[in-house]
């Protein structure tokens, strides 16, 4: 009880602090802040830092050092040490380990993954700077933001294309390996003068990635994985959110998460515009939209995806008048039919029925609560139909697929 209640403590206090920054953030928006850095390695804040990388899960960096073996050796004593580090000026971030995930269109996706004590520090300075920024980020933000989520954006979106009849549909190419470092840096500097928390920054930044052996040097780009990534991306587009929602509102409804966003507008010439200006902003920001994946959708006549969700317009059977629908995009679905086919594969054929229970509900309650509130009625049944048809074909193989030299119920 004592160690829970000590726990809050250091929860509060961290978010007090967020608090106090986040308020003298407001009340100017000029302001740069100077004393940041003692209080990235206060007790609190780096706790918290190691609970909410804890949850997330994540793997080991080049150090192979994970979650796990630091809870073996004594999280309070490696906290200490990484709290000295810090305070005498001596941590050196490691380079990145690089990995490759499959895209839908068989390209590969390059994550850049850090030492979990990276990662801690990371979120240790994202938690104090955070505030900062936040005063200043535009209400059309929505990702990776405190209080703000992709389901919050999508509803947006659906409220907007009811008035709505044209959508620049942008794709800006290859965003996270195009970021200009010096143009990034300048853009912190807006609101951060302590000199060592700019050091901190431009360290990960420099840190560069090691793949299969090699450490190869970062001159641009901030790796995906990385914890202070999603702040530093909405710090480097929050130039494209002001410009817009300052000079060009009237034009259409920006919506944007991440770097994932649209424009709705309500005729042919505005989008026309909006994506001229999009293109005039991104320049100044040295990045280019992907010519094949940007395009202008005129509705009802075509659709478009836009973070997991097929969005188009139909006669409502009830009013008789056009209005938005949104269901699951097919990436979407087949994405968690690769999911429940791998959860399902030949290699679980021994495990428990409650053990395949126990795997796939998480997957299938997170992917409909996902979609809930949407038009996916149909979606839900179908998958609901092919998780039946792969736990009935898991069953036929465990009792009728038993190959000679096996042992009964169990492939091998």
């Amino acid at each position: 009880m004592h160690a829970r209640k000590s726990q809050l403590h250091l929860l509060n206090k961290s978010r007090e602090l967020q608090r106090k920054l986040y308020l003298a953030a407001k009340r100017c928006r000029n302001r740069r802040f100077h004393a940041l850095y003692d209080r990235i390695y206060r007790p609190d804040i780096l706790w918290r830092a190691w609970k909410e990388v804890k949850a997330k899960k994540g793997s080991a960096g080049v150090d192979d050092q994970t979650i796990q073996d630091i809870e073996w050796q004594g999280v309070k004593d490696f906290l200490n040490k990484l709290a000295a580090e810090l305070r005498e000026g001596v941590y050196r971030p490691k380079p990145v380990k690089r990995i490759f995930i499959p895209k839908s269109d068989g390209r590969q996706r390059p994550l850049g993954i850090p030492c979990v004590r990276d990662r801690i520090v990371q979120q240790a300075t994202k938690i104090v700077i955070e505030p900062l920024f936040e005063a200043n980020f535009q209400n059309c933000s929505y990702g990776f933001r405190p209080k703000r989520s992709a389901r919050q954006a999508v509803r947006d979106l659906k409220e907007t294309l009811v008035r709505g009849w044209y959508v620049v549909d942008a794709d800006i190419q290859e965003f996270f390996d195009s970021l200009n470092h010096e143009l990034l840096m300048k853009l912190v500097r807006r609101r951060i003068s302590d000199q060592r928390v700019l050091k901190l920054v431009r360290k990960w930044l420099k840190a560069g990635v090691l793949e299969e052996g090699r450490w190869q040097e970062a001159v641009e780009g901030s790796p995906q994985g990385s914890v202070i990534s999603p702040l530093l991306a909405n710090i480097y587009l929050h130039v494209m959110d002001m410009y817009w929602m300052q000079e060009y509102s009237h034009v259409g409804k920006l919506i944007r998460y991440a770097d994932d966003f649209v424009v709705v507008c309500r005729y042919r010439h505005e989008a026309e515009k909006a994506l001229q200006v999009v293109q005039q902003i991104l320049k100044k920001l040295k990045l280019t939209l992907h010519p094949d994946k940007t395009r202008i959708v005129r509705l009802p006549q075509n659709s478009f995806d836009f973070l997991g969700f097929h969005f188009l317009k139909f006669r409502s059977q009830g009013s008789g008048k056009l209005a938005p629908y949104a269901w699951p995009a097919k990436k979407a679905v087949m994405r968690i039919r690769g999911r429940i086919r791998q959860l399902t594969k030949s290699s679980w054929l021994c495990a428990k029925p409650e053990e395949i229970a126990e795997m796939l509900n998480p997957v299938i309650r997170g992917w409909r609560n996902y979609y809930a509130g949407s038009n996916a009625s149909r979606h839900f049944q179908h998958l609901d139909f092919y998780v039946q048809l792969r736990l009935r074909k898991m069953y036929w193989r465990r009792h009728h697929g038993r190959r000679p030299g096996t042992k009964a119920g169990c492939l091998q």
